[in-house]
C-alpha cells in the first residue's frame, strides 16, 4: 500500500469554455501574483485579481505567502504585489512575526514605506478621522526595522507630497534611532528639513520653474543640464532607460552620449540594475522613433545590455533541440498596466528571444489562428522582437495552440524541449470543442511516443489559475513570470528540483 498517492489535478475549464486543470493553491498563488501589475487583464479585472490572491493568502501557509512576498521583490524585481502580499498576510495573521519578515524582506526602497501605508489604509477601508490611528503591530515592527535601513539622501529623494507623506509615516511608526545620527535623521523627516538631493527629477523640476528669453535658450539649458547629469554618474540605470529619448533630443554632446552607451552596455551595471527584460524593449522602441544621428550607437548599446541580461540563463548545446512557441492571440495583446505600452504579448517574445540566444539548436515560431516558425538570428535580441511583433498578424489572433504539438506529430519531428509562452487560455478556434484532435493533453500523449524524452514548458504570462494540461505528470512543467528569473526556475525544473523550490529556501 501507498500512503503518498499520486492525485491527478481537478478539471475545469478556461475562459473560452474548454477543458482545463486546476492548479494548487501555492501554484495557483505563485502564477497570479508573478504576473500581476495591478492592473486590469484581458479576462481579469484588477479588483477580481486581488480578490483572488486575498483568498488564495487566506488558503496557504503564511510561512508560504511570507517567502512569496520577498521573492517577487527580491529575485522578479516586482514592487507593488509584494506590498500587498505582505498586508494582506497580516489581516489574516495579525500577532505573528512572519509578518514583520515579510514587511522587511519587502521594502527595498524608502518609498516603499509610505506606498506599504497607502495600501494598509486601502485594504483595511480606512477613511476620515480613522485613517492609520491603529496599525498592525507585526506591519509596525516591519516598517520600523525598514526605517533603519536607508540614509538621509535615500530618504529626501522620496519624501513626496502624497497623501501619506515619510513625516506621516514617521509618526505612525515610531521607529527607535540605533544613534545619535539616525536620531537626527529622523528629526530631519518630522520638522522637513531634509537636505534636497541631486536628481535628475530635482535638477529638472528646478529648470522647468525658470523663465527663459526664447525656445533656443530652453533648449540649450536642458542640454547643458542633462550632461551635468550623465557626467555626475548619478543618473541611475532606469532612469537612464527612461530617459534615453529625453536625452537624444536635448541634442547632448558625443562625449556625453559616449557616457550613456559605457553605462547601458556595462555588464556589472546592467547586473546591479536589476530591469525587467521589457523595461529594454520599451527603451529600444521610443529610440526607434528618435531622429538623432546617435539613436543607432544607442540601439546597439541596448542590444549588448540585453545580451548581457542573457548570460545567467542555462545555455542549451547542440546536443538539446528546442521549439520555442509564442502566443500572439488577441488576449496576449493587452498592457501590462494602464500607462505602458508593453503588452503581455511582448514579455512572452522578450523572454522566448532570451532563451533563443542561449540554445544553439532551436525553432522559434508564433501561433494565433496557425502557427509558424520563423527564422531569426540568435544575437540581436531586441531585433528579433521586433520582427515577431511586426509578422504578427500573419497567424492570426485565435489561441490554437495544439497546433504547435500537431505539427510537431504531423512531421515525426522529435524535439527535447517544448516551451510555449502564453496566457494559457488554449481552444480551438475552428469549432471542434475538446475533440482528440485539437486536446493538448492526447495530442501531448502521442507525441510522447514519438519522443519519449520530450518536455513540455508552460511560461504562465498572466496567471488566471487553470493550464490546458495537468502540469503535474507526462513531464509537463509550469513557470510563471515575466523577469529572466524564470530562467533560474527553469534550471532548477531541469535538475530535478520542484518549481516552487526557489521559494520554499528563502530564509525567514
Amino acid at each position: 500500500m501507498k500512503f503518498n498517492v499520486f492525485r491527478k489535478a481537478k478539471e475545469t475549464v478556461n475562459y473560452h469554455q474548454t477543458k482545463a486543470y486546476i492548479l494548487d493553491e501555492r501554484t495557483e498563488l505563485y502564477s497570479a501574483v508573478v504576473t500581476t501589475s495591478l492592473s486590469d487583464k484581458f479576462y481579469e479585472a484588477t479588483d477580481n485579481r486581488v480578490d483572488r490572491i486575498r483568498a488564495l493568502i487566506a488558503k496557504n501557509d503564511p510561512a508560504f505567502v511570507a517567502r512569496l512576498a520577498i521573492y517577487t521583490r527580491n529575485k522578479m524585481y516586482m514592487r507593488s504585489i509584494p506590498l500587498v502580499l505582505a498586508v494582506e498576510l497580516a489581516k489574516t495573521r495579525s500577532g505573528n512575526g512572519i509578518v514583520r519578515k515579510a514587511v522587511k524582506g519587502v521594502i527595498q526602497r524608502a518609498d516603499e514605506i509610505t506606498e506599504l501605508l497607502a495600501y494598509y489604509q486601502l485594504a483595511n477601508q480606512r477613511t476620515g478621522t480613522k485613517k492609520l490611528n491603529k496599525l498592525s503591530k507585526q506591519i509596525q515592527y516591519g516598517l520600523s526595522d525598514a526605517f533603519n535601513r536607508f540614509d538621509e539622501y535615500q530618504f529626501a529623494k522620496y519624501d513626496r507630497a502624497a497623501e501619506i507623506k515619510l513625516k506621516d509615516a514617521l509618526f505612525i511608526v515610531h521607529p527607535k534611532a540605533e544613534n545619535e545620527g539616525q536620531q537626527e535623521l529622523f528629526n530631519k523627516i518630522a520638522t522637513g528639513t531634509l537636505e534636497t538631493p541631486y536628481t535628475w527629477e530635482t535638477e529638472l523640476s528646478a529648470l522647468g520653474q525658470q523663465k527663459f528669453a526664447d525656445e533656443k535658450e530652453k533648449r540649450a539649458a536642458f542640454r547643458i543640464t542633462w550632461e551635468a547629469l550623465i557626467a555626475s554618474g548619478k543618473l541611475g540605470y532606469m532612469a537612464l532607460l527612461r530617459n534615453l529619448r529625453n536625452i537624444l533630443e536635448a541634442e547632448v554632446s558625443a562625449q556625453s552620449i559616449e557616457q550613456v552607451c559605457a553605462t547601458l552596455s556595462n555588464i556589472h551595471a546592467v547586473a546591479k540594475s536589476k530591469q525587467l527584460p521589457f523595461r529594454f524593449l520599451a527603451a529600444y522602441r521610443e529610440i526607434k522613433e528618435v531622429q538623432s544621428d546617435f539613436a543607432p550607437k544607442i540601439l546597439g548599446a541596448l542590444e549588448t545590455a540585453v545580451s548581457y541580461s542573457a548570460v545567467n540563463i542555462r545555455e542549451f548545446n547542440s546536443e538539446t533541440s528546442v521549439l520555442i512557441a509564442c502566443d500572439v492571440s488577441g488576449s496576449m495583446q493587452k498592457p501590462i498596466s494602464a500607462k505602458s505600452k508593453v503588452l503581455n504579448y511582448d514579455i512572452g517574445l522578450m523572454l522566448a528571444m532570451l532563451l533563443q540566444s542561449r540554445c544553439e539548436r532551436v525553432q522559434t515560431g508564433m501561433f494565433g489562428d496557425t502557427w509558424k516558425t520563423i527564422q531569426v538570428s540568435r544575437k540581436n535580441i531586441l531585433a528579433n522582437v521586433q520582427e515577431f511583433y511586426n509578422r504578427e498578424g500573419e497567424v492570426g489572433y485565435s489561441t490554437n495552440g495544439y497546433l504547435v504539438i500537431k505539427d510537431l506529430i504531423n512531421r515525426g519531428k522529435a524535439v527535447d524541449k517544448v516551451m510555449m509562452f502564453t496566457d494559457c487560455q488554449l481552444w480551438n478556434s475552428n469549432g471542434a470543442i475538446d475533440t482528440f484532435g485539437s486536446s493538448i493533453p492526447w495530442l501531448w500523449k502521442q507525441y510522447k511516443k514519438i519522443a519519449p524524452r520530450a518536455k513540455l514548458y508552460l511560461f504562465d504570462l498572466a496567471g488566471y489559475g487553470n493550464t490546458p494540461i495537468d502540469v503535474q505528470q507526462d513531464d509537463v512543467y509550469l513557470i510563471a513570470g515575466w523577469s529572466d528569473k524564470i530562467f533560474d526556475v527553469l534550471a532548477s525544473l531541469e535538475d530535478g528540483e520542484r518549481a516552487l523550490a526557489q521559494i520554499e529556501n528563502i530564509e525567514l
